[in-house]
C-alpha cells in the first residue's frame, strides 16, 4: 500500500464507525502558550479533557502533524542512529468524548490492523497498566490476541497524565514484533529495552481528575485519546525494516544521492546517518515554515534554525558545501502536498525562506569549523577531553553554532563539551547586556509602597498629592529644593510610565498651595505597584504631602500615540504584504519616530515597502475608529482574533486595541481615537538586525512632513549637481554607479596581472596526477603578497578560472612562509581531497600548522627557507592523500 493510502484507508475506517474527519491542526499551538509546537494529536482538545470546551461532535479523527525536539518528548538527539525517531512525524488518532470507552477503542484497533490491515497476530503485543484489570480482560473477550502476549506495566509506561493535577488514566499499547532478527540478545524479551519492539499504537483512557492531595475522582465523563506513529505504520505496511525505506521517505532520499553523487545505506554509517538527518529534518522544516514559523534567535524560530544548521552540519558529512537543502522542499511537496496543501501552496515561499538561511550560515560555519579544530587540537595536546565553555560560547555567540552542533561534532573527536562553562559565559553576556541597557534612573534602592499607583489613561491632567520623593542616591526625602534631580511619587497620576515599546510621558507636576515645580524629563513603571516620575525641580521647593496638578506634555503624547497607533496598522500591513508568519520581535514608540522588529527572512524589496506604506496610509485615510477594551478575560481575547506577543506574559484579563475592521492586538499602551489623527506614515529605513530579524523604522504626522521637504530638496539639490531632469535622475545615478563598477574591476584585474605574473604562470603549468582513469591537475608555485589577504584572492580567482584542481600557493610574508590552498568543488564530491588537509601536510615542512574548509585553507611556518621546498612537493602530498580515501 502506498503511504496515501494508509492515510486515508485509517480515515475512512473511523469515518464509517461515525467518526467526524478534521484537517491536522497547525504546528503552533492556537491556545496553548506552554507548547512550542504541537506534538500530539491530543493538543487541540485539551479543553475537552480539563472540561473548559466542547464539541459539535463527540467521536473524531485525523492524521495530526507533530513535532517533538523540546522538553520531555525530545527525539532530536535520536533521530538518524535509528530507524524510526523522527523530528517531524504524523500521528494518526481518533477520540471519544464522553462516547465509547475502552471496549470500543481496544475492539477498533484490533480489527483495524489484524483484519483489514492483515497484520500478522502473532506479531502483537498489548500492554496494559497494572492495576488496569478492566483492560486486561477486555483485550481476552472481545479480541482473539494470544493472551500470553498481554503483559502489564507500571504507571511509567502505562499511565498517561496531562499534569500534577487534573485529568489522567491508564493506557493500554499495541506493540508490533519485528522478529527474532532485531533482538538485542539470544535471552531477549519484551520487556527489554531494544529495537525488536516498536510501540505502535497507544490507546488513552482518561477516566481519573487527580486532585491537589494525589486523590483520585472517577470523571463525570470518560474519554478515549489514542494515538498511532504513521511513519511506523507504514514501514510496517510496506514490509520495510526501517522508516526510511518507505515511500514517505526515498524520494526525498533519492534527490540527496542525485546531489551528492553517493548513495544511500540502511546502516550505521556516518553517510548513512547523514541521509537519514537530512532527510528527516526537511520534512520538519518544510512544515514548520508552511504554518508561520520563521527561522530566528529565540522561540520556535531558534529551534527551527537548530534543525537547520544541524541539516547543513550533516551535509557536510557527505560533501555537500553550498546550498541545497531549499531544492528538497519540492520532494517533499510531491510525497505530501495532496494531504496538506499547506506545503504546496507555500513551496516556493519555504524554499526562499530556507535557501537565505543556509546562505547566512554558510558564509560563518567554515570559520567556525576551523575554530572549532584549532580548539580541539589544542584540547588533546593539552590531554584533555573536554572543548573549553568560552570557544563553545564563541561559537554560539559570534558564528552562530547552536550548542547542540557543537556537542555533535564533538562526539565524532571522542571529546565532550563544557556545558557549565558556556551556561557561565551566557550569564556574563546577560549581565553585561543588563548593564549596558540599564537606566541609571531605574536603578536605585526604593522604599516598596504599600498601595498600587494609579494610571488614568484618559486624563492628562490631575490634582494629587506627592507621596514620595527619592533622590539620585535612592535616598528618601522630606523635601527638595530648586535644581535637585528627583524621582517623584504620586498615588495616582496621568504619566504613562515607559512599557511595551513605549516611552514614558514628559509634562510638569506644579504646586497648588505654594511656588514650585518639577519638570517631569521621564516616567517609567518599575512594577505594578510603582511608577517613579524622574525629573528636576526648577522653581522653589517640594515636600512630601503637597498637592500638586501632574500635566503631561500632550502634543508630545499625542505624537507618541500616532506611532504607536501606527505600529498596529504596521503590523497587519506586514502580515498582508509578507506573510502570516510575521510576528513583532521588538518596537521602540517614541515621540519623533517609531522602531519596529519582526522575524522575516529576507530583505524587503522597494516594491514590498511601497506597498506597504500604501496599504497604512489607506487605513489612516479611512479613519477607522479605534477602540479600546479593558479587563478582557486573555482566552476571550484571544479567541477572537487578538493577537498576543510569543514569549510575552499576560495576566488573567488583559486590554484589547482594536482598529475596527482591521486589527486587532493585545496592548496596554496609549492610542489615538480615529486612525485619521496620525497624518501621515512613511518609512525612512529598512534593515536587518540579527539573523531573521528586520526591522522598520518609520515616522507619521509632522515628523514625515519634516522629512518629505528633506527628501524634496536633496532631489533638487542633485538634479542641479548632475545637471538632469528629474525623469532622468535615476538613469543618471545608475550609469555612473556602472560607470564605477568597471573602473574597479579592471583596476582589480590590472593590479593582478601586474604585480603577479607568477600566479599566471602557476595557473597554466599544473603537474597532472593520473589517479583511477582521472586526471587532477595540481597548480602550485611561489608568489609575491604583502599580505596573507591577496594570497586568499588568488584563491578565489583562481576557483573561478579552473573547473578542476588543487591550487597551492606560497609566499614570504614578513619573514614567514605562508600558504594558501584551494580545491574544486568536483575534486571535493569525487575523491573527498579537502584543502585543509592538504596545506596542513604542506605547512609541516615549514615547522608550521594550518587548515581550514575543504575548498579553501590557510597555514604557515617559521622556516620561511624552506618554502620553495614545501610549495614543491605540492603534488606529492595530494598523491599520498589520494591514496588514503
Amino acid at each position: 500500500m502506498k503511504s496515501s493510502d494508509i492515510r486515508e484507508n485509517f480515515l475512512k475506517y473511523f469515518k464509517d464507525r461515525g467518526h467526524t474527519i478534521i484537517p491536522s491542526a497547525p504546528l503552533i499551538p492556537a491556545e496553548d502558550p506552554t507548547l512550542l509546537f504541537t506534538n500530539a494529536g491530543m493538543n487541540q482538545f485539551k479543553d475537552v479533557f480539563l472540561g473548559e470546551g466542547k464539541r459539535d461532535y463527540v467521536r473524531v479523527a485525523n492524521s495530526q502533524k507533530c513535532i517533538r525536539v523540546t522538553g520531555k518528548h525530545n527525539d532530536l538527539e535520536d533521530v538518524g542512529k535509528d530507524t524510526y525517531h523522527h523530528t517531524f512525524f504524523e500521528m494518526l488518532g481518533n477520540w471519544s468524548f464522553g462516547d465509547y470507552y475502552k471496549k470500543e477503542a481496544i475492539e477498533f484497533a484490533w480489527e483495524l490492523l489484524t483484519n483489514v490491515w492483515k497484520i500478522p497476530k502473532d506479531m502483537l503485543w498489548a500492554s496494559v497498566y497494572e492495576e488496569d484489570n478492566e483492560a486486561e480482560q477486555l483485550w481476552k473477550n472481545v479480541t482473539d490476541i494470544n493472551r500470553e502476549r498481554i503483559i502489564k506495566l507500571g504507571k511509567k509506561d502505562n499511565f498517561w497524565e496531562m499534569g500534577e493535577i487534573g485529568p489522567c488514566g491508564p493506557c493500554s499499547e499495541i506493540i508490533f514484533d519485528k522478529g527474532k532478527e532485531f533482538a538485542c540478545g539470544p535471552n531477549c524479551t519484551i520487556f527489554d529495552d531494544c529495537d525488536r519492539f516498536l510501540e505502535l499504537w497507544n490507546l488513552v483512557f482518561i477516566q481519573y481528575d487527580r486532585k491537589e492531595n494525589g486523590s483520585f475522582e472517577e470523571l463525570p465523563q470518560k474519554h478515549v485519546d489514542t494515538g498511532m506513529g504513521f511513519e511506523r505504520l507504514v514501514a510496517i505496511l510496506q514490509g520495510k525494516n526501517s522508516n526510511y525505506d518507505t515511500d514517505l521517505f526515498l524520494p526525498i532520499i533519492e534527490s540527496i544521492e542525485e546531489t551528492s553523487s553517493k548513495s544511500y545505506q540502511n546502516s550505521s554509517s556516518k553517510e548513512s546517518i547523514a541521509f537519514r538527518v537530512i532527510a528527516d529534518h526537511i520534512r520538519a522544516m518544510t512544515f514548520s515554515i508552511a504554518d508561520g514559523v520563521i527561522p530566528s534567535n529565540e522561540g520556535r524560530g531558534y529551534v527551527i534554525r537548530r534543525i537547520l544548521r544541524r541539516a547543513m552540519k550533516y551535509a557536510r558529512d557527505i560533501g555537500l558545501y553550498e546550498p541545497f537543502l531549499y531544492n528538497l522542499v519540492s520532494r517533499v511537496v510531491d510525497v505530501m502536498g495532496n494531504a496538506y496543501p499547506e506545503i504546496l501552496e507555500r513551496c516556493s515561499y519555504i524554499s526562499q525562506v530556507i535557501k537565505s538561511e543556509e546562505e547566512n550560515f554558510g558564509k560563518t560555519i567554515d570559520r567556525g569549523d576551523e575554530i572549532f579544530r584549532k580548539a580541539v587540537e589544542n584540547a588533546v595536546k593539552r590531554g584533555e577531553k573536554v572543548l573549553p565553555g568560552d570557544v563553545v560560547f564563541k561559537l554560539h555567540d559570534t558564528y552562530g553554532y547552536p550548542v547542540d552542533l557543537t556537542k555533535l561534532k564533538a562526539e565524532e573527536y571522542e571529546i565532550e563539551i563544557d556545558e557549565a562553562g558556556f551556561k557561565l559565559e551566557m550569564e556574563k553576556q546577560r549581565e553585561k547586556s543588563r548593564e549596558k541597557t540599564a537606566d541609571r534612573y531605574v536603578n536605585v534602592k526604593t522604599v516598596p509602597l504599600k498601595k498600587k499607583i494609579k494610571f488614568k489613561k484618559n486624563k492628562t491632567e490631575l490634582e494629587t498629592y506627592i507621596l514620595k520623593i527619592v533622590d539620585e542616591e535612592g535616598n528618601a526625602l522630606e523635601k527638595a529644593h530648586t535644581g535637585s534631580i528627583v524621582r517623584v511619587y504620586l498615588p495616582e497620576t496621568p504619566f504613562y510610565g515607559e512599557a511595551g515599546g513605549q516611552v514614558g510621558d514628559q509634562g510638569v507636576i506644579n504646586l497648588l498651595d505654594k511656588k514650585g515645580a518639577v519638570w517631569v524629563k521621564d516616567t517609567k513603571r518599575l512594577s505594578e505597584f510603582e511608577i517613579v516620575h524622574i525629573g528636576e525641580v526648577i522653581e522653589g521647593e517640594i515636600t512630601i504631602g503637597d498637592k500638586v496638578k501632574a500635566s503631561v506634555d500632550y502634543p508630545r503624547r499625542l505624537s507618541v500615540m500616532r506611532n504607536h497607533t501606527v505600529t498596529h496598522l504596521l503590523h497587519k500591513a506586514l502580515r498582508e504584504v509578507l506573510g502570516e508568519h510575521i510576528r513583532q520581535s521588538g518596537s521602540l514608540v517614541a515621540s519623533d519616530y517609531l522602531r519596529f522588529d519582526f522575524n522575516h527572512f529576507q530583505k524587503l524589496t522597494t516594491g514590498e515597502i511601497s506597498e506597504i506604506e500604501k496599504i497604512v496610509n489607506e487605513k489612516i485615510r479611512e479613519n477607522r475608529k479605534v477602540i479600546k477594551k479593558e479587563r478582557v478575560p486573555f482566552d476571550e481575547a484571544v479567541k477572537g482574533g487578538a493577537v498576543a506577543l510569543f514569549g510575552e506574559k499576560y495576566g488573567d484579563k488583559v486590554r484589547v486595541v482594536e482598529i475596527d475592521g482591521y486589527s486587532r492586538e493585545l496592548c496596554g499602551g496609549t492610542h489615538l481615537d480615529f486612525t485619521g489623527q496620525v497624518g501621515y506614515f512613511l518609512i525612512t529605513s529598512e534593515s536587518s538586525v540579527a539573523a531573521g530579524i528586520r526591522r522598520i523604522e518609520a515616522v507619521t504626522g509632522e515628523s514625515a512632513e519634516k522629512l518629505n521637504k528633506e527628501n524634496r530638496r536633496t532631489v533638487e539639490e542633485a538634479m542641479d549637481i548632475l545637471n538632469v531632469r528629474r525623469e532622468n535622475l535615476l538613469e543618471k545615478i545608475n550609469l555612473l554607479i556602472e560607470q564605477n563598477k568597471n573602473l574597479e574591476k579592471q583596476l582589480k584585474k590590472a593590479k593582478h596581472s601586474f604585480l603577479n605574473p607568477e600566479f599566471e604562470k602557476i595557473i597554466d603549468s599544473p603537474q597532472v596526477i593520473n589517479y583511477k582513469g582521472s586526471e587532477i591537475p595540481v597548480h602550485s608555485g611561489i608568489v609575491k603578497c604583502e599580505s596573507k589577504e591577496e594570497l586568499v584572492e588568488m584563491g578565489d580567482l583562481f576557483r573561478q578560472r579552473r573547473k578542476s584542481g588543487v591550487g597551492v600557493f606560497g609566499s614570504d610574508i614578513s619573514q614567514k612562509a605562508v600558504f594558501v590552498c584551494v580545491v574544486t568543488d568536483n575534486l571535493i564530491g569525487e575523491f573527498s581531497l579537502k584543502a585543509g588537509n592538504i596545506v596542513s601536510e604542506i605547512a609541516k615542512i615549514v615547522g608550521g600548522g594550518g587548515g581550514g574548509n575543504p575548498h579553501m585553507a590557510s597555514a604557515g611556518g617559521k622556516n620561511v627557507e624552506k618554502l620553495n621546498d614545501a610549495v614543491s612537493k605540492s603534488a606529492e602530498v595530494v598523491r599520498e592523500l589520494l591514496k588514503k580515501t
